[in-house]
């Protein structure tokens, strides 16, 4: 009997495991009509995101990987090696072949994925996309937040804390990339109305989401305007790659930053004080809710996917339409700001 009792307790942990495991994504209040056991199918659905192998898209895959493990559908995160938009189009070519439901899909490139999602829907699939709010060729577009706002609210972090003025420099994972190039037009429209002493040192820097690139461009720029105070990141890597160079030439305290940025990723730079604030939603659940709405487009639920929607998801209670926008575009209400202070609430 005890050698029985002894077995037994060798193995209750590895039952327990999956039960007990953490789930990233709270879906206490989620929709529970649209599992496969529902919906009478098991739809099978890809999400295509900017690049693999990165800390944000990590945390995304997590929330995909949950919504399959909840609701029965088939569904996988894919992305290529580097941030590159013909390698991007061409998984959404090998998806096309396959014959996947729907394809939810964080564009590197709008311009580029244009024609290879027009080709998706002549066939039939589905498209649900994130951070395109100018895309055409989707059903539907999901964006975390209006893009001008969460780009304002940087701008409003870095002007007090640079004093309102001094010269500042952004970022942008891509020329192309709509929504960080909203967030830098919002963030450069509050910096003009609210701190006129501020002026932008150069152009857009286009740094591919690549943290190794975030931090040569910045050097370069710095060399360049030695008096640069500012740095505005779009792109997630550019916390870190900023954080890195404030640290290595010793300008806390001279050279401010504000962006798009993770604590797994930005943490060490938040606690040192080289970098001052990050703002950021829960990759996961953005992650989550494209595959939400894919399964809703793909069933009779569709007609409920407009301004007032709840997919009970957090940041995702209330969805809204922007003013004169596209009837396809949602908006969520879903980013948070973090500092030094409060960075251990997130842990991811």
């Amino acid at each position: 009997m005890r050698k029985q009792i002894l077995a037994l307790a060798a193995v209750l942990p590895f039952l327990a495991g999956p039960a007990l495991a953490q789930r990233v994504v709270d879906t206490t209040n989620a929709r529970k009509d649209i599992s496969a056991e529902v919906t009478g199918k098991k739809f099978v659905i890809a999400t295509v995101v900017k690049v693999d192998g990165i800390a944000w898209f990590d945390r995304m895959r997590e929330g995909v990987k949950q919504f399959g493990e909840d609701t029965g559908h088939d569904v996988w995160q894919v992305g290529p090696s580097a941030a590159d938009a013909a390698a991007q189009v061409q998984l959404v070519e090998n998806l096309i072949a396959q014959g996947v439901d729907a394809i939810t899909i964080v564009p590197f490139s709008i311009e580029a994925v244009e024609p290879v999602l027009q080709k998706a829907r002549d066939r039939g699939i589905v498209v649900i996309a994130h951070e395109a709010s100018n895309l055409k060729n989707a059903d539907y577009i999901l964006e975390a937040f209006d893009n001008k706002a969460y780009g304002a609210k940087l701008m409003e972090v870095l002007g007090k804390s640079m004093g309102g003025e001094g010269e500042y420099v952004t970022t942008v994972g891509s020329l192309t990339s709509q929504s960080q190039n909203e967030w830098i037009d919002g963030a450069v429209a509050y910096q003009e109305a609210n701190f006129p002493n501020m002026k932008q040192a150069t152009k857009r820097l286009e740094t591919y989401d690549d943290a190794n690139t975030d931090y040569t461009r910045l050097s370069e720029t710095l060399t360049t305007y030695p008096k640069l105070k500012g740095i505005l990141g779009g792109p997630m890597p550019t916390s870190a790659g900023a954080g890195r160079l404030i640290a290595e030439r010793g300008l806390k305290e001279k050279l401010f930053f504000a962006g798009t940025g993770l604590p797994s990723v930005a943490g060490e730079y938040l606690k040192n004080g080289d970098i001052q604030y990050i703002q950021f939603w829960d990759p996961a659940v953005a992650g989550y809710a494209m595959n939400t709405l894919a399964v809703m487009a793909l069933t009779d639920k569709k007609a409920e996917i407009k301004a007032g929607l709840n997919l009970g998801l957090g940041g995702y209670e209330n969805l809204t339409t922007p003013q004169g926008g596209a009837a396809n575009l949602l908006y969520g209400q879903g980013w948070v700001g973090v500092t030094a202070e409060n960075m251990d609430k997130y842990p991811f």
